[in-house]
């Protein structure tokens, strides 16, 4: 596995890299939905909701971000996310620690 960091213009990009069975183009469509999972067969141990991968992209787009997966069958994913490194939040937004 490889994580990586980067600035790219006025974002960070992270990235989460492995080379495992990769996941085909059928069901990437499915990944950030909530309750939804991939794989129900013996190469997986069972359990999970099918929340995780769509909270964080509710997390990541609370902060006018992006979330994404790059993959290929045999070869392994890579899963990425950008959010801008300056955020503007609003009186409306802030949280109230009153």
């Amino acid at each position: 596995m490889v994580v990586q960091i980067e600035r790219v213009g006025e974002n960070v990009l992270f990235s989460v890299t492995d080379y495992g069975i990769g996941i085909s183009k059928d069901d990437i469509e499915k990944l950030f939905k909530p309750f939804s999972q991939i794989d129900p067969s013996f190469r997986r141990e069972p359990g999970g909701t099918g929340l995780g991968l769509a909270i964080a992209k509710g997390l990541i787009q609370a902060h006018k971000g992006k979330i994404w997966v790059e993959s290929e069958l045999g070869k392994g994913s890579t899963f990425f996310f950008s959010i801008p490194i300056e955020q503007e939040i609003t009186e409306k937004e802030a949280p109230y620690f009153g």
